[in-house]
């Protein structure tokens, strides 16, 4: 364009030469008329000039508006670089939605899987399937700390660590249940520990040999018995009782102690104040108790709400009078229900049944040992066990399941009593009684073997049996010095 335009101006300067400085052919001189002539046409053409000039001009301006037209595009397409940066933050964002709906389907995964290990009863499935809920927790945690970090950091600090409290908080979540996993092992090994203890001390009865009549013969021979209540099993039960109430009063110890209670003034308080269907000289008397024997005086106290009503045929939760209308057939009923029983964990059975007969009798048990200012101090007021028990439900929590292990062995003693002909005949020692080792057993171990001179009961800890065959189940007492 450049080329025409310095062609047109060379042109113009010709013709204005042209016109100016060269004469007309044949020596022609320019008059008035002439010049005027010669001015006309000189204008006509500069006016052609001037229109091709325009023209020229117009097409410039046409490709130099097509010039910047391309620029404009060309800038348009420099300028596509935040657009392409929008759509690969879109892809992003997409992209993380994505695997945060994935970690939701892995938790609601996960969660199932929990819930079909508590039905049936699977205790090292329900460990896994906790374990693996915890994780695809802790997967969307991270997302979520991703999140925070990526969308919310203020914009040009370049900060991508979230606050400090957002960053604390998982950790003390975490310390905060650490804690209480650790209070649980610790009542568990507490527990455990009485388990060994009792172990221990049976295996020693065992050596020893128990109060038996002459009419007794061997354990094993008896036990082995198809459909044969003897006294050997019956022995054998309440050994497993005094197992259960034992290692039960320990976790209910230690869970005392992990709520920093005065344990003695706990025991104290819970006993003295502990229901009126014992009288008077059945109560444990803790005026002079040891701190280290406090465990007898509770268990003194469990023993007594989980055996009353023993004598009776329902433990007085009913009005049945089978055992005086149908004896024979209640005996065979009794003791198959105490063979089918047997060999049942007590969740796997309440979890089928838990309006059962033992499901009534466990729940109304559980009441009386723990009321409810005791529960509110031992697992906070916000505790649904005590609800779930009143709604006939029953919580699959360490501390109901330890009772129910105490539960099955007393209610499987019960049927074992009403199976026999005739039934075991029930006897206690109230306090200040004499001491009597044929017929009592001293829950404190002396020196020796053998009681001071002088001790007199100063309470119960555990109801004795005397059997059809003459054989004692010897009751289980504090000894205190006579006054």
């Amino acid at each position: 364009m450049a080329n025409k335009v310095t062609t047109i101006s060379d042109l113009l300067q010709r013709v204005a030469s042209s016109c100016l400085t060269h004469r007309l052919p044949g020596g022609y001189v320019l008059d008035d008329c002439d010049s005027d002539r010669e001015e006309g046409e000189v204008d006509r053409t500069r006016s052609e000039v001037g229109k091709r000039v325009a023209k020229e001009k117009d097409e410039v301006d046409e490709e130099e508006q097509g010039l910047k037209i391309w620029e404009e595009d060309g800038g348009h397409r420099a300028g596509a670089a935040p657009e392409d940066s929008h759509k690969v933050k879109v892809r992003e964002m997409e992209a993380f939605v994505h695997e945060v709906f994935d970690a939701v389907s892995a938790v609601k995964r996960a969660y199932v899987g929990l819930q079909e290990a508590h039905s049936p009863w699977d205790l090292e499935n329900m460990r896994k399937a906790d374990a693996a809920v915890v994780v695809e927790l802790r997967k969307l945690g991270r997302l979520r700390d991703r999140f925070r970090r990526e969308c919310f950091s203020p914009p040009g600090t370049g900060q991508t660590t979230p606050p400090l409290k957002d960053a604390v908080a998982p950790y003390e979540a975490a310390i905060d249940d650490l804690k209480r996993q650790l209070k649980a092992k610790e009542a568990e090994a507490e527990s455990l520990k009485e388990k060994l203890r009792n172990s221990i001390a049976l295996d020693h009865l065992g050596r020893k040999g128990r109060h038996y009549s002459s009419k007794r013969v061997g354990c094993a021979s008896a036990i082995g018995a198809p459909g044969t209540p003897t006294p050997e099993l019956f022995e054998m039960c309440m050994e497993r009782v005094k197992s259960a109430s034992k290692s039960f009063t320990a976790h209910l110890l230690s869970l005392m102690r992990s709520a920093h209670w005065d344990v003695t003034a706990a025991v104290r308080s819970v006993i003295e104040g502990g229901g009126s269907d014992a009288a008077e000289d059945r109560r444990p008397s803790t005026s002079n108790l040891e701190p280290r024997h406090a465990k007898y005086a509770l268990e003194s106290y469990v023993n007594r709400k989980v055996f009353h009503g023993f004598e009776n045929e329902t433990f007085y939760l009913e009005g049945s009078l089978s055992s005086l209308i149908k004896p024979a057939e209640f005996r065979r009923d009794c003791f198959a229900q105490f063979r089918d029983m047997r060999g049942m964990e007590p969740e796997q059975l309440l979890g089928v049944l838990p309006g059962c007969p033992f499901g009534r009798f466990a729940a109304a048990k559980y009441l009386a040992i723990v009321h409810a200012k005791m529960e509110e101090s031992l697992f906070g007021g916000g505790s649904e066990q005590r609800r779930q028990v009143m709604a006939g439900a029953h919580p699959r929590t360490e501390f109901y399941g330890e009772f129910l292990r105490l539960a099955k062995a007393v209610w499987l003693l019960h049927l074992l009593a009403f199976a026999m002909d005739p039934p075991p005949a029930h006897f206690e020692a109230g306090r200040g009684a004499e001491f009597h080792p044929h017929y009592m057993e001293s829950v404190v171990r002396f020196p020796g073997g053998r009681a001071p001179v002088g001790s007199v009961v100063g309470f119960l800890v555990g109801p004795g049996f005397k059997l059809a065959d003459g054989s004692l189940v010897r009751t289980r007492v504090y000894l205190v010095p006579r006054a």
